[in-house]
């Protein structure tokens, strides 16, 4: 087996009382740098469908709207807007998944996930376009997770009463076996 070339820490948050959350943070080993990039897109559109375990999930994008829809016409990525300023995408093909998370790398937006996204959601996805992911505050109770997604700084705030740290280790570890990443806590 090949020596890892990442590190994907993950830890318990404290973002205050009544609200639980996980740190995911994607790093190059032996550095405290952010792995951007090729390689990161990769990692992460294998580390989202794991975390989901199976529940229907999607992602909230909710700024650059024009430049998103061109880029999922283009490639025949399903979305749906809920009203004129939110995009909740179906989670594409993984080929498809990296090349969406690899093109828009450098914007923040979010990811759901639980039978509450099969449905629809209404307040979420009013909220998001003023309140941005912290539409997810206290709503992420009614999902598996939901999840703020800074790739561009490497990492992923996980929003859940369901996953903590050692069940997203246990989930994400085998989906990224092969991709040289070393998952676990920090040092």
């Amino acid at each position: 087996m090949e020596e890892p070339l990442y590190r994907l820490e993950v830890e318990a948050l404290e973002l205050g009382p009544g609200s639980r959350a996980v740190g995911v943070e994607l790093v190059e080993r032996g550095t405290r740098e952010p792995l951007v990039g090729a390689d990161a897109a990769k990692i992460w559109a294998a580390t989202l469908p794991a975390l989901c375990g199976g529940e229907p999930w999607a992602l909230d994008f909710f700024a650059h709207l024009d430049r998103v829809r061109d880029f999922c016409r283009e490639k025949g990525i399903a979305f749906r807007e809920p009203n004129s300023h939110t995009m909740v995408i179906a989670p594409p093909a993984p080929a498809l998944l990296e090349s969406l998370l690899a093109r828009f790398v450098a914007e923040r937006f979010g990811a759901r996930a639980g039978g509450a996204v099969a449905a629809g959601d209404a307040q979420v996805e009013s909220e998001l376009p003023a309140r941005g992911v912290d539409a997810y505050d206290g709503a992420y109770r009614n999902y598996l997770f939901c999840a703020v997604c800074d790739f561009e700084s490497g990492f992923l705030t996980v929003l859940s009463d369901r996953l903590w740290a050692s069940e997203v280790i246990r989930r994400v570890r085998p989906a990224l076996s092969g991709l040289r990443v070393e998952v676990t806590r920090p040092a």
